[in-house]
């Protein structure tokens, strides 16, 4: 089978999507009857470019005010999609949100319904055309990849779809993801001035749906001396309407207490989550949540939110809290630091629960909706 997937989004600094298309790819090249060939926005190429890091665009921001930047840009990269194969194509994998214009089979990852329950986290325009195309991309492809039940479940009643539309292909967790021996991450936790499992840690992009303010509201109301043992450092870049943050993240700051470490690089953000004493991970709406599995096959007990997809992941290891109750957080936090039998309980489930997940067994479960998309 030759296969196309649009690898544009690997152009930008790696987040969610990112991660998933480069792991999905990578893991792919192990099935000997795909032959996979990449679109990177401008043309065509069998390898993977090398993450970017932020800042790798300085016209992003500009393009938001310019009307129908986003309509230009998707007409140009139709036509090099169109006119820069070097050979035909049997099927087309878009893994991010609408597919481009293709005549043969399609298969597309829809990862979440994020545009849906929190339209406020995406730019206007951006939001305008993913009203536009997602509907008639959704209604293209043969089959649906989702990461999780809880949004096939979603998407199959949002759009009136029959669930064998859907294909369920959980993701799975990079190598760099293990225990470590505290000598192994000496370095990085003294860039950042901590302990080993003496921190706590954020990860994702700073946006009102990952609700990292519950996390700043329940770390302040650990006792002072808890709080200067064991700070919590927040990684990611800045999202979209991170303004938001500005008022309760300069309290924060200030009191010296929690660390924005931005975005880091890949084996840095690796080592810190072997490090800590646990992930706190409020999201309030996930199709996945990757830091979640990360960090449970980094040996770190994780604290989430028991809402969308992340009960699917993080199963029975999870610390689940509700996604408005600070107090709530504040005592998981406590306990995690308190209870050493729990938090070794903890450490052992999610090593347990993250055995489950592997990119092995979601580049197979996609390998096989290629071949049922094609008829096989």
């Amino acid at each position: 089978m030759r296969i196309a997937l649009n690898a544009r989004i690997l152009q930008a600094p790696r987040t969610g999507i990112g991660h998933y298309v480069a792991e999905l790819v990578s893991a792919l090249r192990a099935e000997t009857d795909i032959d996979l060939t990449l679109f990177h926005g401008w043309g065509w190429s069998p390898a993977l470019p090398e993450a970017a890091m932020p800042g790798y665009s300085r016209l992003t921001p500009l393009l938001r005010q310019i009307p129908g930047a986003y309509q230009a840009r998707r007409w140009l990269e139709q036509k090099r999609f169109d006119q820069g194969r070097a050979q035909p194509i049997d099927l087309y994998h878009e893994p991010s949100l609408w597919p481009l214009a293709f005549d043969g089979p399609t298969v597309i990852t829809l990862h979440d319904l994020t545009h849906l329950h929190f339209p406020q986290t995406q730019p206007a325009a951006r939001l305008k055309e993913i009203e536009r195309r997602l509907a008639a991309g959704v209604q293209q492809a043969r089959l649906i990849l989702t990461d999780s039940q809880a949004i096939a479940d979603e998407a199959r009643d949002y759009f009136g779809l029959p669930a064998d539309r859907f294909v369920i292909a959980p993701l799975g967790v990079a190598a760099r993801f293990h225990p470590r021996e505290p000598a192994a991450i000496d370095a990085v936790l003294k860039a950042h001035a901590v302990a080993p499992r003496e921190y706590f840690l954020c990860v994702g992009t700073l946006e009102p749906r990952k609700n990292l303010n519950l996390a700043l509201r329940a770390h302040a109301r650990l006792p002072d001396a808890v709080r200067q043992r064991f700070p919590l450092l927040i990684v990611g870049m800045a999202g979209w309407q991170r303004e938001q943050f500005n008022d309760e993240l300069r309290q924060a700051l200030a009191s010296g207490h929690v660390c924005l470490l931005g975005y880091l690089p890949d084996e840095d953000v690796a080592q810190l989550l072997a490090g800590a004493r646990a992930l706190i991970f409020p999201s309030l709406y996930e199709g996945f949540g990757l830091p979640v599995l990360e960090a449970m096959a980094s040996g770190t007990p994780v604290v989430v939110t028991r809402s969308s997809a992340m009960p699917e992941v993080a199963g029975p290891a999870g610390n689940y809290i509700e996604a408005d109750d600070a107090d709530g957080l504040r005592d998981a936090m406590s306990r995690l630091i308190d209870d050493h039998a729990h938090w070794q309980a903890c450490r052992e489930a999610g090593l347990q629960q993250a055995r489950l997940f592997s990119w092995k067994r979601c580049a197979g479960a996609t390998a096989q909706a290629y071949r049922q998309a094609m008829g096989g």
